[in-house]
């Protein structure tokens, strides 16, 4: 059980030479196979799925820990991952969205990334699970009830994305080299080398898991590092790679920023969702019984988290992504990454910041205007439709 710091911290610190570019390749490999799945199923559910696919590796060693019963680890993991996406994951979107912009000759130096209509049932999806989890804080304990509630947030959210299907989706030319090769590839071929990458990559994490988790704490304590602060930034930053990767590089194509930004999006409302409903069943499954986590002395780690996503969800609900909200982000998880202990402090400035935005629609009418679209979505769907013949 790794309830604690592994027996021999030194030796533990040394099998990161393998377990972190192994983690890596299994999330490039898991990756790589969702790319080329994706062709093949239903064009609204693919960047959700997409999303979901590309984050296993992130559920793999959500699950290692959940299953040591590590609590502490277990909200590291769960709060690092969904903060990375947004205060890192986000702005790097703009960066490089804004830096192309410039290459090709564009003179505005802060523009905005604007967003379809269709894409307010990314940002509308974010709501129910994030209101839950002021339930959840609450109450101070996740337990399988508040699986079997999310799950079915998830669920709810995947109808409505298969009712109105996205404007914009991936090209082949888009995806990378390794995925490309096996879309090429006639139809047989194409389905085992599909699954043959899903089987490689699940061998990866399954043999990978716990030796990178052990790894971490070892490293943490050769280097004087609180494993907390470690595995919240260390963990999800690899295991997330290849999803920034594939997002950045849609940031730079033509007219699918947007894309890239929802893919980011998509993923929120997974870990939210999907993600947390794992942990307490894991955590049950370990016991031999079904049990709560206990999430009281986590509740402020919690709300930062909340905080941030519900600020997330605001900003993007008038299809819009400026550079000072962009900025806002990353600077506001920059100083929690530098200074830990400013986790309070820093809730206050999100709190504020995410008061002004409520309070200002008042006279910026546009502000929430995703709610006021999404009632619609069908009716654009089906308009679209027609118009495409």
């Amino acid at each position: 059980m790794i309830s604690g710091p592994p027996p021999d911290p030194a030796r533990a610190a040394l099998q990161a030479l393998w377990t972190f570019p192994s983690m890596l390749l299994s999330a490039f490999v898991v990756a790589w196979g969702a790319e080329a799945a994706q062709f093949y199923i239903s064009q609204g559910l693919a960047l959700a799925l997409l999303a979901w696919i590309q984050v296993l590796p992130e559920f793999a060693v959500e699950a290692v820990i959940a299953w040591h019963q590590n609590v502490p680890l277990m909200t590291a993991n769960f709060t690092g991952a969904l903060r990375l996406l947004t205060g890192v994951g986000w702005p790097m979107i703009w960066v490089v969205y804004a830096w192309t912009r410039r290459q090709r000759g564009a003179r505005e130096r802060w523009p905005a990334i604007r967003l379809e209509e269709e894409h307010a049932a990314e940002v509308v999806g974010l709501v129910p699970p994030l209101i839950y989890f002021i339930v959840i804080i609450a109450n101070g304990t996740l337990d399988c009830r508040d699986a079997a509630v999310l799950l079915a947030l998830y669920v709810g959210y995947l109808v409505v994305l298969n009712r109105i299907p996205p404007r914009e989706k991936e090209d082949v030319e888009d995806v990378a080299f390794v995925a490309r090769r096996v879309v090429g590839l006639p139809a047989w071929p194409r389905c085992l080398a599909i699954l043959g990458l899903f089987l490689v990559a699940g061998v990866l994490l399954y043999l990978t898991a716990t030796p990178f988790l052990e790894s971490m704490q070892g490293l943490a304590i050769t280097l004087g590092v609180s494993q907390f602060v470690f595995v919240q930034w260390v963990a999800p930053f690899l295991s997330e790679f290849p999803e920034k990767t594939s997002a950045f590089y849609w940031a730079r194509s033509r007219g699918k920023a947007g894309m890239a930004l929802m893919n980011m999006v998509s993923s929120n409302i997974n870990q939210w969702t999907v993600l947390a409903a794992m942990i307490p069943i894991v955590y049950s499954l370990s016991f031999g019984h079904v049990t709560a986590v206990p999430m009281q002395e986590h509740r402020v780690e919690l709300l930062l988290t909340l905080l941030q996503s519900f600020l997330g969800m605001v900003i993007l609900a008038n299809f819009t992504l400026e550079a000072y909200e962009a900025l806002g982000l990353f600077v506001l998880w920059f100083a929690q990454f530098l200074v830990p202990h400013w986790r309070e402090e820093i809730c206050w400035v999100y709190g504020a910041w995410l008061a002004f935005e409520l309070v200002s629609t008042a006279w910026r009418p546009g502000r929430l205007r995703a709610f006021r679209v999404f009632p619609t979505l069908w009716t654009i769907a089906e308009r679209r439709r027609r118009a495409q013949g």
